[in-house]
């Protein structure tokens, strides 16, 4: 399994894709399938039997995974970036490669 990284909490942009140019924020992680869950990028319309947690039932929107590597860390400036890895005081910590800035 490859390290990934995107994490949870971070804002990205789609670089390729049906959903190419949107942006959000990760939700969700699943790292044995190598997606990610972004907060209103990939939406679909899942027909859901009535339930105890949904007694209407019905249509319901809702976020599909989509593959990581369609997906780019954002900036602060917005713009997609690359993520690397080096040692400050100590620890390792995720840098943008385009700002040098760490993440």
């Amino acid at each position: 399994m490859a390290k990934l990284k995107i994490k949870s909490g971070d804002t990205v942009l789609v670089i390729a894709g049906d959903h190419k140019g949107q942006q959000g924020k990760v939700q969700k992680i699943f790292p044995e399938k190598n997606k990610a869950i972004v907060e209103g990028v990939n939406t679909i319309s899942k027909h859901e039997k009535p339930s105890a947690t949904n007694p209407q039932g019905g249509i319901v929107k809702k976020e599909a995974p989509i593959h990581i590597s369609n997906l780019s860390l954002v900036t602060k400036e917005g713009e997609a970036t690359r993520v690397g890895y080096k040692e400050e005081d100590g620890k390792k910590v995720r840098y943008s490669k385009k700002s040098n800035e760490v993440i």
